[in-house]
C-alpha cells in the first residue's frame, strides 16, 4: 500500500488533490486535523477521501501550542481536550491512527507529571477504542524515552519520520530503540542542514539501510511519503505526484 500526506505543495481544491493523488496511483491519504491553514471543512475531507477511492491512513494532530501539554495550566487542559476529542474524530470517522508531536522548538518544557498524565489520559481513551496513538521522532527523542517508559499500552506507538532523524539526530539508531512499536511513516529526505520534505532519493537519507531497518521491525502499513515540492518549480501537480509514486515503489522494493 502506498499513501502521501494530502499537502504536497500546490494550491488545489481538496477534491482535485484527491483525484491527482489516486490517478498516480496511491490507495490513501493522511490529513492535518485542524484548521489552522486555512482548511475549514477538514473534518469533511475523510468523505471526501473516500469519494475518489482512497483511503485515510492517520490524522497528523495539530502542533500549535503543543509544548503547553507539560505546562499547569488552562492551555495544557485545552491540548489534552483537543488530543481527546482526535480520539473521537478517529472512531467517527474510522481513521485507525492519530499521529502526535510531544513538544515543539529547540527549547520545550521540561517533561513533567503533568504532560505525562495527558498523554496517558489520552492513550487510554484511545486503548478503549482501539485507535493508534503515534509519538513522531522531532528534534530529538527525551521525550518518547519518557513517554515510553511510563505508558506501555498496547495502542501507543511510534511514528518514524526519516527528515527529522536525518537532520536532527542521525547518530541515533531510532528504528532499533523504537521498531517494536512502530505504527506509522513520514518519509521524506533532505540534505541534512534542515527540514525539506524532499522526495525520497534526492537527499542524503541512506535509504537501503533506513528501509532495511524498517524491515526489520513488526511494521505493516502503508510506504508513507511526507512531501512538498519545493526543489521541483516548474513541475506540474500530476508531474510531481508520478515522480513521487516511482519512489514510494522503489523503497517498497528496498524492504
Amino acid at each position: 500500500m502506498f499513501t502521501i500526506f494530502d499537502w504536497f505543495g500546490y494550491n488545489l481544491p481538496i477534491k482535485e488533490r484527491y483525484r491527482l493523488i489516486k490517478q498516480a496511483g496511491f490507495d490513501g491519504v493522511m490529513l492535518y486535523w485542524s484548521d489552522e491553514f486555512g482548511d475549514a471543512d477538514y473534518k469533511s475531507f475523510p468523505q471526501y477521501a473516500k469519494e475518489h477511492g482512497l483511503y485515510v491512513e492517520n490524522i497528523h494532530t495539530s502542533f500549535e501550542n503543543i509544548n503547553s501539554i507539560w505546562l499547569d495550566n488552562q492551555d495544557g487542559k485545552g491540548i489534552e481536550d483537543y488530543l481527546l476529542q482526535c480520539v473521537d474524530d478517529c472512531i467517527t470517522y474510522e481513521i485507525p491512527t492519530m499521529v502526535v508531536h510531544l513538544s515543539s522548538g529547540d527549547n520545550p518544557p521540561p517533561m513533567n507529571i503533568f504532560g505525562l498524565d495527558r498523554i496517558k489520559r489520552v492513550a487510554e481513551k484511545a486503548e478503549k477504542h482501539k485507535v493508534n496513538v503515534a509519538l513522531e521522532n522531532l528534534r530529538n527523542s527525551e521525550s518518547l524515552a519518557y513517554v515510553f517508559e511510563k505508558i506501555e499500552l498496547q495502542h501507543i506507538g511510534f511514528c518514524y519520520d526519516s527528515g527529522h532523524h536525518n537532520c536532527r539526530n542521525p547518530k541515533e539508531d531510532l528504528l532499533k530503540k523504537y521498531g517494536s512499536r512502530l505504527m506509522a511513516l513520514h518519509l521524506h529526505d533532505n540534505d541534512g542542514t534542515d527540514d525539506q520534505h524532499r522526495l525520497p532519493l534526492e537527499g542524503t537519507i541512506d535509504w537501503n539501510k533506513t528501509m532495511q531497518s524498517i524491515s526489520q521491525t513488526n511494521y505493516s502499513g502503508a510506504i508513507a511519503l511526507e512531501v512538498i515540492n519545493r526543489e521541483h518549480e516548474k513541475m506540474s501537480a500530476e508531474g510531481f505526484l508520478s515522480v513521487a509514486f516511482e519512489r514510494a515503489k522503489k523503497l517498497e522494493n528496498l524492504l
